[in-house]
């Protein structure tokens, strides 16, 4: 009997080595394979939204991939939101390593008083730990793991760090994630101006975002953030003042998604201008854009005001259901806002609907430019002496057999297809004899500009237009009527020669970016070319200026400011354009259809665009009143009055004979 007590004391004592040895061995070989998640969580980086603000740093659009979160920094979060957060999860945080084994045993104990898992006992940095590196499961394996990770973090993290990552990865219900986000998603406030209530209400999320959701369960939020407000004030972590005015308090809520996106196609157009930047969308880059907010809606009525109109014309024309016209179903437009002096884009609208067509067309379509071209021509004549008082025959001529059919915006009728012969006309089909260049761009003759073009020389023309920046351009005649093809950001471009009195302008959307880390990563330099002076560039000014006040652009008038612009039409009203600008501003429009058919009859860039323009105008005008109302004049600008009608000159400019030949003034273009 004794030896049999003492086989089975050996016998027992050689399990014990072996379950001691067998532990041993288990948490070494657990500790091993955790060692590559330790890395994982110290260096994990939540994926970061990225934000698109306005020139005012209003909230354009926030976009992101898989999680919607901001990132806030631990010196960013309130000392009151660590102390509720802690009151709620993890009184002993500050004190224990990692595992809070008291708390393990009062979970244990009351999970077997309710014979079930009903609660962890897990640490803050435990439960980092298992979000980050680990799964759910409810399992011993886990369990184990969860706490050696936890042990290691706490030895290669401080508590702020830990702090930080957790309240900067969990999800608040909602779509949100982080702290920050729920902040700003359920109260519209920055963490610094959260009140007691609102951050129990916040901190009360993560154990149940749905069910204490204060979107959904406003009452259920408010009895748990009331309970937690009783935990801080019992173990003295508020004052009875405190909690007294928090308990009353019954917060907004608001329900919103911060993912909205006011403004699309800005969006689209800083995600593809940014396309090079790999973590763009998961990085947590600020984009500071030269948007205004306020000038992108009124820029988009406009164009839906337009383009409403345009139904109407064609469907009392046609005398059918609009909703059953197919012509009209492709039709669509584009508005882009610049600043003159600086090439901001204050608006950019790239189409009339964009859950219709998200293609923007104000930067990614290439339409034929138009009349609204010749410009240019005028201002390569003054600039080689020519005045807005020069002569010009407005009579036909004829061009061949360089001229192909496809490199003209002209009607197939004003080519002799035998022999190739190009024979331009006005719009009007008239003749008009001797007139001014300034008359001359006053109604658009086509005749007229083609003389003038051949007088000072097409080379000069093409090398001018190529310095210009304009690209891709034929080696013919048909480019100074308009057989250009470009996008309306560029179109903003090359009329910013006007609008900044002979300076062109890169447009720039995109202001600054800036990183997690609140570094400047772009900045947006100022691409300038110099073209011409001011005083030169100024004759062409008061010409556009003459073009609305008495001309074409008749429809583009505003009221009590100054405006210059010019109208543009291409072969058989396929394109519309009104390019201008006033003082300040610079604007053009765009209409036509994405598949290249006419608009429709007699929807010419006067009828279609320049009423837009003067829509946009009236509009800003009423927004900012104090906007500049009259254009400055050069020191080297001087006026003389020629058969009754003031022309401008420069030192470079001649003044002419006087003439009594008048034009027709009902012409239209």
């Amino acid at each position: 009997m004794q030896i049999i007590k003492k086989i089975n004391k050996k016998i027992l004592f050689a399990l014990l080595i072996l379950i001691i040895f067998f532990i041993i061995i288990s948490i070494g070989v657990l500790t091993y394979g955790v060692q590559s998640k330790v890395s994982e969580i110290k260096n994990y980086k939540p994926k970061i939204a990225l934000r698109i603000l306005d020139r005012n740093d209003r909230l354009i659009a926030n976009v992101f991939e898989d999680e919607f979160r901001y990132f806030a920094k631990f010196d960013e979060i309130p000392p009151k939101i660590i102390e509720t957060l802690l009151a709620v999860e993890d009184t002993m945080f500050f004190e224990h390593n990692g595992i809070n084994f008291d708390a393990i045993s009062r979970a244990m104990i009351k999970n077997i008083k309710n014979g079930g898992y009903t609660e962890g006992g897990s640490t803050i940095t435990q439960q980092l730990v298992k979000n980050i590196a680990l799964s759910s499961e409810k399992t011993i394996d886990r369990k184990l793991k969860e706490a050696i990770l936890a042990r290691k973090i706490e030895n290669i993290m401080t508590k702020e760090e830990i702090l930080e990552k957790y309240l900067n990865h969990i999800y608040f219900g909602h779509g949100y994630y982080g702290v920050k986000t729920a902040a700003h998603g359920y109260f519209n406030k920055d963490l610094q101006n959260l009140t007691l209530k609102e951050i129990a209400m916040l901190m009360a999320l993560p154990r149940a975002p749905s069910y204490y959701d204060p979107v959904k369960n406003l009452e259920f939020s408010i009895s748990r953030a009331n309970n937690i407000l009783e935990r801080m004030h019992s173990i003295g972590w508020i004052d009875k003042d405190e909690y007294e005015t928090a308990i009353k308090e019954r917060p907004n809520v608001y329900n919103q998604t911060l993912s909205q996106n006011l403004a699309p196609y800005i969006v689209d157009e800083v995600l593809r201008q940014l396309s090079s930047i790999k973590d763009l969308k998961t990085g947590g880059y600020v984009v500071k854009t030269n948007i205004d907010l306020d000038y992108q809606k009124i820029a988009q009525n406009a164009l839906v005001h337009g383009y409403n109109n345009i139904q109407k014309r064609l469907s009392n024309r046609s005398k059918t259901n609009t909703d059953n016209n197919d012509e009209i179903d492709t039709l669509n437009g584009a508005i882009v806002v610049t600043e003159n002096e600086t090439g901001n884009i204050l608006a950019l609208v790239g189409g009339i609907d964009y859950t219709r067509s998200n293609f923007n067309r104000a930067t990614q379509s290439q339409r034929q430019f138009g009349s609204t071209i010749k410009p240019f021509i005028y201002q390569i004549a003054f600039d080689m002496g020519y005045s807005p008082a020069s002569n010009i025959s407005d009579t036909a001529k004829r061009f061949g057999p360089d001229i192909d059919e496809e490199d003209t915006e002209l009607s197939q009728d004003e080519i002799n297809e035998e022999e190739m012969i190009w024979k331009p006309r006005n719009f009007n089909k008239n003749f008009n004899g001797l007139v001014t260049l300034k008359e001359a761009l006053k109604y658009s003759l086509n005749l007229a500009t083609i003389n003038l073009s051949d007088l000072i020389g097409f080379q000069n023309i093409y090398n001018k237009m190529t310095y210009y920046g304009f690209k891709n351009l034929q080696k013919d005649m048909s480019i100074v009527l308009g057989n250009v093809s470009l996008s309306p950001i560029e179109a903003a471009k090359y009329y910013s020669l006007f609008a900044n009195y002979g300076t062109i302008n890169e447009p720039k959307l995109i202001r600054s970016i800036t990183n997690i880390n609140n570094e400047e990563v772009y900045k947006d330099d100022n691409k300038t070319l110099e073209v011409t002076t001011q005083d030169q560039a100024f004759l062409t000014i008061d010409a556009l200026k003459n073009i609305i006040t008495n001309g074409t652009g008749k429809r583009a008038r505003v009221n009590g400011i100054e405006l210059a612009g010019k109208t543009g039409t291409t072969n058989d009203n396929i394109d519309a354009w009104f390019s201008g600008f006033s003082p300040t501003l610079q604007v053009v429009v765009w209409y036509g259809r994405d598949d290249n058919t006419p608009i429709g009859q007699y929807e010419s860039g006067g009828v279609v665009a320049a009423p837009v323009f003067a829509h946009f105008f009236s509009n800003i005008l009423k927004f900012e009143p104090g906007l500049k109302r009259k254009f400055d004049i050069p020191d080297g600008v001087w006026k003389q009055n020629v058969n009754g009608e003031d022309y401008y000159y420069t030192i470079k400019s001649k003044i002419p004979k006087q003439r009594t030949n008048k034009l027709n003034d009902n012409l239209i273009f």
